[in-house]
């Protein structure tokens, strides 16, 4: 069986987001998507929220048929190394979105390290699509702060946490 990470923080999940869990679907029989922490982000969403709008948004997606291919998804969370949890759970490969150049930096910083902590395992750059490339969690969350809307950038499950918790602020 042939797994794959997806490790994020996801604060929200975007469409972005669910297009290359779609995509690793398509390719692989089973997606882990790891919901992780770090420690230099303030999160607005808590983990738990956040991996149930994960699931929440994954399962509108599979209800509407436009993919059959997301029953092998696992979402899951972790305060640990993403080597070190992938290690544990024997996925020898790491999905990286890549949107843009600086994202590739960071991304290539982080596969190298990734490799030195633990050399068995591989990173797979993943390019974002077109339409969902300038889509950021970052971007989702300011535009709501703002009272915009939020429905051209992540699924509506999102788009009504994202008002509660704008509500809630």
């Amino acid at each position: 069986m042939k797994a794959i990470l997806y490790p994020g923080s996801f604060d929200p999940i975007t469409l972005g987001h669910l297009d290359v869990i779609g995509r690793l679907a398509h390719l692989f029989d089973r997606v882990v998507v790891l919901v992780a922490d770090s420690p230099r982000k303030n999160y607005f969403f808590s983990q738990t929220e956040r991996r149930e709008l994960i699931l929440k948004s994954v399962g509108e997606i599979a209800r509407s048929g436009s993919r059959s291919d997301l029953k092998h998804i696992d979402v899951q969370c972790s305060n640990e190394l993403t080597v070190e949890f992938a290690k544990r759970e024997g996925i020898h490969l790491i999905a990286r979105s890549v949107r843009t150049v600086s994202d590739w930096e960071y991304e290539y910083a982080m596969a190298d390290a990734n490799r030195r902590l633990w050399p068995e395992i591989e990173t797979f750059f993943i390019m974002a699509s077109a339409e969902h490339g300038f889509i950021s969690s970052s971007l989702v969350r300011e535009v709501a702060l703002f009272g915009g809307e939020t429905r051209a950038f992540v699924p509506q499950c999102v788009t009504d946490a994202l008002k509660e918790k704008v509500r809630n602020i």
